[in-house]
């Protein structure tokens, strides 16, 4: 194949990391300074060779490093090694770790986090400590951190500390860190729960109104809050008594009376006696009780055969639930709960995912494509559909014919194009000319029917130094 000057670098340079016939040479390539449009793309590649690993690690620009430091699909093991970087800023990312959308990271080894918390710098201390990965078990350990910020952060750790930890943290001579085991004392302790009200602003109350155990005198108040917001997170308090929910199942506000059907103590007879509705539309917040129910529970199986919807749509997005729940909740009369199912479930059923994915068209179906379960075959018949998201999924179907697919990249819809120029049933000189179109060169650069050598004229192409 060749190659003209006529390529757009960030299309053509991330569509080669997205490329998995990608080699280690092409890879190492595109760390390189001229490639940068990479980077970000590169921390995104599951299972990198162990070269390119070394060559994050190693890499000159502290940059590169962060961006590795903070990648989701990485292991722990190969991101701890910046342990000893010596950029500030790198160790800063590490300590905080990645974030990713709807999904748990890897904590580092034990031993990372140790050093992290111990090091000289003040702010990767603190934001070790307060990093959302870092296990409670380590956390534990640093009662008696000698920096207040440190301190403050263990107390997010409150369940995992010895009672004498916790008077001491209660007891600390810093305001910020008796403030702080404070707002987690007051889950268990009403005494408290009055002072930490009075201390938080309007905006933060509402997670001490939804966990704190209440004394009489303090629900009774709260019952009469102005703001609906307040009285809604209010009415999922597993501390308040019986009488003051029933006044809340009658409130003016819907929302307010649909938190209190969604309580653990009622019964299913009770949650429908209150007037309340839940639409397919609504985004409701993950109910924690459901999410800490054990997996073979009677309590999980109740939530699943509830009318209630809410409870539904909790139990399917559980993470130990049985296999036999998830092959029910997948046939559920309710939008929601077949789509949780399909995006929480690894397991979910093939004939739920290919239905969630014939009607809807949000972000997570590309997810549900990669599924090894999804049922490809047959997909051709969509080639010719009115609709193009339809269309799109011809190119799923491992039966498609190369022409059918080459006639998909020629598609009035542009999303049809992009799909249709990464399949290897493409021809080299198609993939070419859809190499030289800015709205396909980046999937035709991730198309595995290119050869090494074609990755590497394509750097060539784009200036990118070998």
């Amino acid at each position: 194949m060749t190659y003209e000057m006529t390529y757009e670098r960030n299309e053509v340079i991330p569509g080669l990391v997205l490329n998995r016939a990608a080699s280690t040479g092409v890879l190492l390539r595109l760390m390189r300074p001229e490639a940068k449009a990479a980077w970000l793309w590169l921390c995104r590649r599951a299972e990198l060779p162990a070269a390119v690993v070394d060559a994050f690690v190693s890499h000159p620009d502290w940059r590169m490093r962060a961006s590795f430091a903070q990648s989701e699909v990485a292991p722990a093991a190969d991101r701890a090694r910046l342990v000893d970087d010596a950029d500030r800023r790198v160790l800063l990312e590490l300590a905080h770790g990645p974030t990713p959308f709807r999904a748990v990271t890897e904590p580092l080894p034990d031993a990372v986090y140790t050093r992290l918390l111990t090091t000289a710098d003040p702010e990767v201390r603190r934001t070790a400590a307060m990093s959302p990965s870092i296990p409670a078990r380590v956390l534990a350990g640093h009662t008696g951190h000698h920096d207040p910020g440190v301190r403050t952060g263990v107390c997010r750790a409150w369940d995992a500390l010895t009672p004498a930890d916790r008077e001491a943290l209660l007891g600390d001579p810093d305001a910020a860190v008796r403030a702080a085991a404070a707002r987690h004392a007051c889950r268990t302790d009403p005494a408290h729960t009055d002072g930490v009200l009075a201390a938080m602003t309007p905006v933060h109350r509402r997670e001490i109104l939804a966990g704190a155990c209440l004394p009489r005198a303090t629900a009774e108040r709260l019952m009469d809050l102005d703001d609906p917001y307040d009285r809604q997170t209010l009415a999922g308090n597993p501390s308040l008594p019986p009488d003051l929910v029933a006044r809340l199942a009658v409130d003016p506000e819907h929302d307010v009376r649909r938190a209190v059907s969604a309580r653990p103590e009622l019964t299913e007879e009770q949650r429908a006696a209150v007037d309340h509705s839940v639409r397919r539309s609504d985004a409701l917040r993950p109910l924690g009780w459901v999410l800490a129910l054990d997996g073979d529970s009677d309590a999980l199986r109740a939530c699943a055969a509830s009318a209630h919807r809410w409870l539904r749509r909790n139990a399917a997005v559980h993470p130990a639930l049985p296999a036999d729940l998830v092959e029910r909740l997948a046939e559920d009369e309710d939008f929601v709960v077949r789509l949780m199912i399909c995006e929480k479930q690894p397991d979910a059923p093939a004939g739920a995912l290919l239905r969630t994915v014939l009607e809807w068209d949000g972000r997570s179906v590309h997810d549900m494509l990669r599924l090894p379960q999804f049922p490809g075959k047959g997909l051709a018949r969509y080639a010719d559909h009115e609709e193009p998201r339809l269309r799109r999924l011809a190119v799923e179907d491992p039966d498609t014919a190369p022409e059918v697919i080459e006639r998909l990249t020629r598609d009035e819809a542009v999303w049809v194009r992009r799909a249709a120029a990464s399949d290897p049933r493409l021809t080299r000189e198609r993939i070419e000319e859809l190499l030289r179109d800015p709205d396909t060169a980046r999937p035709a650069a991730s198309n595995p029917r290119l050869a090494e050598a074609d990755m590497h004229r394509l750097l060539d192409a784009v200036a990118v130094p070998a």
